[in-house]
């Protein structure tokens, strides 16, 4: 049953250290004291929505208690990659899909809201599994879902995979547009689809720094390649070289043996270090907005930190050198203002973004994005206030797709029904020291198969 306590109290479950910052924050922002209708949670809701920062905001909308689930597999993420999302949970443990669909389904279960910050195929099997587990009940958590950014691929794919979800979060009003055109196209219910806006924005509006510092926002598969990957390093050194009056910084988002969102075959690190790299370069980790507020200049192929970069008014260019491309997904930026290569950067280039494409874009740069997430909000009061919610209805059934959803919820060990498979590995558990060891070895030697392994055989096949 929800709780009826001040504190609401939200599950997230993530795949990967982006979808759980993106899962948490969003938590952060969409559920407060608010949905539960108490006279000091109304005030420090009224309070939030008079602040004039986001972290102000942000912090009056944190009032809830926050249970991190980490769903166990390639991309779990390491200790270090949840110290640098730097979101603090009331407490964080990983699991495997059945595992969390036995937590979510016990009759002491007390959740508000569930958020499922996974990649579509994730989301599908807990949508089928929690229907399963929370079948007869007239009372249930509420769900929500969306994308950690940027959409520009497997559209229609990814959206029927997540439709189910009580709130299918868009990032944009662009998004929100395209959203329901896909699932009014298909003849399903549209109506989960609400608009918001990157749960991570914000930060101190841009001003120029001494030194004059350009920042390459890296991505862990776009370009995959080593030709195009070799080739956007050494125009960032050559950028370093030329103007040796500026800082020049690349930006990564893990390291070697870690692993993201995407699977980094050919991390940037192993290529610099065939490389004779000048004073003013630097490799760095760390929060993407505290490298923002030291940033001149921002460039990226399709990173979502170019949105970050827009929002505080950082001067943004998205790069053109490999093409405008679906499979870069530069292709999104069409009409930015931000388009631009190396050669135009080298020559002093300054981009002017399009006032009308970034405010369409949900970046909320016009001061807007203390209201982004009302709509949400309200959303969500209301199921919660509502006596009875009706069950998850995905649009993907055994009926609909008898050929595709099987092979979707077998791979989190779940059958046409959404209930466990026989063997289905559930242990509620601490694992013990040696099965830990065990596991990381595990991964380790994935992600040399991955990073090492997997290039040589592909360079291999092409002679």
């Amino acid at each position: 049953m929800p709780s009826t306590s001040k504190s609401p109290r939200v599950a997230v479950l993530a795949d990967s250290d982006t979808r759980w910052k993106w899962g948490s924050l969003t938590a952060k922002r969409i559920v407060s004291a608010e949905n539960h209708e108490s006279a000091e949670a109304t005030e420090a809701a009224e309070s939030a929505e008079a602040a004039e920062s986001a972290e102000a905001a942000e912090s009056a909308e944190a009032d809830i208690r926050l249970d991190g689930f980490l769903l166990r597999g390639r991309a779990t993420p390491t200790a270090r990659q949840l110290q640098e999302v730097g979101v603090r949970a009331d407490s964080l443990r990983e699991v495997t899909a059945v595992e969390f669909l036995r937590t979510m389904g016990r009759e002491d279960s007390d959740y508000d809201v569930v958020v499922l910050a996974l990649v579509g195929g994730g989301v599908q099997a807990m949508l089928h599994g929690l229907a399963r587990v929370w079948q007869g009940r007239a009372r249930r958590p509420v769900v929500v879902t969306g994308y950690v950014g940027v959409v520009y691929e497997k559209l229609a794919d990814g959206l029927l995979l997540r439709h189910g979800a009580d709130l299918v979060l868009a990032n944009s009003r662009q998004d929100a547009d395209r959203f329901r055109a896909v699932y009014e196209g298909v003849g399903a219910d549209a109506s989960s689809v609400t608009e918001v806006a990157l749960p991570f924005l914000g930060g101190t509006p841009y001003e120029k720094h001494d030194p004059y510092t350009v920042v390459f926002a890296a991505q862990p598969s776009v370009p995959d390649g080593r030709a195009d990957r070799t080739y956007l390093l050494n125009r960032l050194v050559q950028h370093a070289r030329l103007h040796p009056d500026r800082e020049v910084l690349l930006k990564l988002r893990s390291k070697p043996g870690e692993h993201t969102t995407h699977i980094e075959e050919l991390p940037y690190q192993k290529l610099a270090q065939r490389l004779d790299l000048p004073a003013n370069f630097r490799l760095v980790y760390g929060h993407m907005g505290e490298v923002l507020d030291r940033t001149d200049l921002l460039v990226t192929v399709s990173s979502t930190a170019a949105l970050e970069s827009l929002h505080r008014r950082v001067p943004t260019v998205v790069l053109t050198d490999l093409g405008v491309r679906e499979a870069l997904g530069n292709h999104h930026f069409v009409g930015s203002g931000c388009l631009a290569s190396w050669d135009q950067l080298d020559a002093g280039h300054q981009p002017t973004p399009d006032p009308e494409w970034v405010a369409r874009q949900g970046v909320a740069a016009d001061g807007s994005y203390e209201t982004a997430f009302d709509a949400a909000r309200a959303r969500i009061a209301g199921l919660l206030a509502a006596a009875e919610l009706p069950p998850l209805t995905p649009y993907y059934t055994p009926v609909t797709a008898p050929g595709y959803l099987p092979r979707i919820l077998a791979r989190h060990h779940l059958g046409p029904d959404g209930s466990p498979l026989p063997g289905a590995p559930a242990s509620d558990k601490e694992p013990s020291p040696v099965r830990q060891i065990v596991r990381r070895a595990a991964r380790g030697a994935y992600r040399h198969g991955v990073q090492r392994v997997a290039p040589v055989i592909r360079r291999m096949g092409e002679l």
